[in-house]
């Protein structure tokens, strides 16, 4: 992405010269079937054949995701209104000959997914990813871009983007790649806002919402809102400089949205099928807290790897343990010290993160940036193969989130009152606030500038380029926190079963399941005789047996009945809970971690 100054001289530099543009325009008349009727004029061309495409990946994804699939009656004529040759070398791409120089491109976009990554047209609203909505031209990538949105009036809708508005529904992004990064809200959305003043700077934080409720409920959803953003401005000291002086908040909590997320660079894409009215209020904000954190960390504290961001092809990042992950650590962090999720809950949560990463097999297979390098196949990603990842991939999400924790923790435990927010501040100003990408090897030094050079190399040599676990027992002891395993007594089948017992996961490796040869699909019959009636829960079904108890199940298999002999084990998972009587020292040590900044 272009440095802050580079694109607000740009801005400038256009605006006084006029050059040559892009231009778009879309209208929404057949909404109600989801199409979108857009032009795209390309004028002072040179004498050749216009290459034009769609996007195959979008920002802030890592896989493909073909939207030219949903391109249909494309048509080409130049400056005088010939009609053009159009051919197509390959699935994604339209060759445009014979022109004089301008191109004037027609074509109808079909559009029914509201998330993060696709668009979605219907007559609640026109919801734009730009990658899944507008043809680009490679060639002229550094062309500034006009587009015109051709709104509808009779459904009251007005225009939300980070786009910069030049006009009524006209506005205007410096090059095509912050096009591509500025997901654009089209409906009848009410708009909160508040100022933000760093240094005698002031900036504009804004929430857009297309929901169905109240403003009543927006507004005690916005105060909850502008608590995640100061307590996260508090982590490193200042917002970071937007683009125009904004930041905006795209929500869209609707029953025909699809649940995700997304960050972009002065925004971020908020979709649920939650209203705040039905658990959106509390379970809706940390996808608020997740995206806004992005807005330093993977907006610009960057990793080198998705420099520059390529349109044509997957993004494999060995870092998104760090841009994903300790993004993730901090979502419910944040919530907590902003007062929305109580101490003794935010705790209770960790523990789910943990039990996925520290019993999972596959950390004998990837580290952390090895997880990473699997995001183009788990991002969103759609494959009719089956795949073992039940035994082969832990989330980088997750993975990073639970290293952050350990890191926050070790770094608590130093001399110097030390933490985790100040080393992301001083990641935030060595790289962020530079607008210089990072690599792994960038954040261990870092690390070593920061907390010392032995500590560094022990953290990067053990738990990123190794698999190893922290000792999270100790860790946790140091802030009053338990970390025990609480249901040793417990019989485990390691598998996932449906209410048919059936198996609907790949067993875990060296599990119960596993080694007793079963499989993905399998059907249980009976365990020691006893029948599985059709009522039977699995729950309480399973309890009536002991860890290292050795039965007979039967079951069925390609239609036809088997037998196996089976040994549960015990039960691995560890809980967390808040111990309520810690030393002062510890209490103190607890608050400057979990209270508000």
């Amino acid at each position: 992405m272009k440095p802050i100054l580079s694109i607000l001289l740009l801005f400038l530099t256009v605006s006084i010269t006029g050059q040559t543009k892009n231009w778009y325009t879309i209208s929404f008349e057949n909404a109600v079937h989801h199409e979108a009727q857009i032009t795209a004029e390309f004028t002072h061309l040179e004498n050749k054949v216009l290459e034009l495409r769609m996007s195959r990946t979008s920002p802030g994804r890592y896989a493909l995701h073909e939207f030219a699939k949903n391109v249909y009656d494309l048509n080409a004529v130049d400056g005088s209104g010939k009609k053009l040759i159009v051919t197509r070398p390959n699935p994604y791409q339209w060759n445009v000959s014979g022109h004089d120089g301008t191109v004037k491109v027609t074509y109808i976009l079909y559009a029914n997914r509201g998330g993060g990554t696709y668009s979605q047209v219907d007559e609640s609203h026109a919801h734009l990813n730009i990658p899944a909505t507008f043809i680009y031209a490679p060639a002229y990538d550094k062309r500034p871009i006009t587009v015109r949105f051709d709104v509808r009036k009779d459904l009251g809708w007005k225009v939300a983007t980070q786009l910069k508005k030049i006009s009524e529904n006209t506005y205007f992004a410096p090059n095509l790649h912050y096009f591509m990064d500025s997901p654009t809200e089209i409906s009848n959305h009410a708009i909160r806002s508040f100022k933000v003043v760093d240094n005698s700077k002031e900036q504009i934080v804004k929430f857009v919402l297309h929901h169905q409720g109240t403003d009543a409920e927006l507004d005690e959803y916005f105060e909850g809102v502008k608590k995640v953003v100061l307590q996260q401005k508090a982590v490193y000291g200042a917002l970071p400089t937007f683009d125009f002086g904004e930041y905006t908040f795209l929500a869209c909590y609707m029953p025909n949205a699809s649940g995700d997320g997304m960050e972009h660079r002065n925004s971020t894409i908020l979709t649920s099928t939650r209203s705040l009215a039905n658990g959106g209020m509390q379970r809706n904000m940390g996808t608020v807290s997740h995206e806004f954190f992005h807005a330093w960390n993977v907006e610009r504290i960057r990793p080198k790897s998705l420099e520059p961001f390529d349109y044509t092809a997957t993004n494999m990042s060995g870092e998104l343990w760090f841009a994903e992950g300790f993004t993730s650590y901090y979502t419910n962090l944040i919530l907590c010290r902003a007062g929305l999720l109580s101490k003794e809950d935010y705790i209770k949560r960790l523990s789910g993160g943990l039990n996925y990463v520290w019993n999972s097999p596959a950390r004998e297979y990837f580290n952390p940036i090895e997880m990473s390098y699997q995001a183009p196949f788990v991002d969103a990603a759609r494959s009719v193969d089956p795949v073992n990842r039940e035994n082969t991939f832990i989330s980088y999400y997750t993975y990073g989130s639970v290293l952050g924790l350990a890191l926050d923790l070790s770094l608590r435990n130093l001399e110097g009152g030390k933490n985790l927010d100040a080393f992301m501040k001083q990641v935030w100003q060595t790289y962020g606030k530079l607008e210089i990408p990072y690599t792994v090897r960038d954040l261990q030094d870092a690390l070593a500038s920061y907390a010392g050079a032995e500590f560094a190399n022990n953290f990067f040599k053990k738990y990123i380029f190794d698999s190893q676990m922290p000792d999270y027992r100790t860790l946790f002891e140091s802030v009053g926190v338990t970390f025990e395993q609480t249901k040793l007594a417990e019989a485990s089948l390691g598998v996932r079963l449906n209410a048919d017992f059936k198996l609907v996961s790949n067993p875990f490796k060296g599990g119960a399941a596993y080694k007793a040869g079963l499989e993905n699909g399998d059907e249980l019959i009976s365990v020691n005789g006893i029948a599985i009636a059709s009522e039977t829960k699995t729950s309480d079904f399973l309890l009536q047996f002991k860890p290292n108890q050795t039965v007979t199940i039967v079951f069925r298999r390609f239609g036809k009945q088997k037998e196996t002999q089976l040994t549960f084990d015990a039960n691995p998972s560890y809980s967390t809970s808040l111990l309520e009587k810690v030393k002062k020292k510890i209490e103190k040590k607890r608050r400057a971690w979990l209270e508000a900044k």
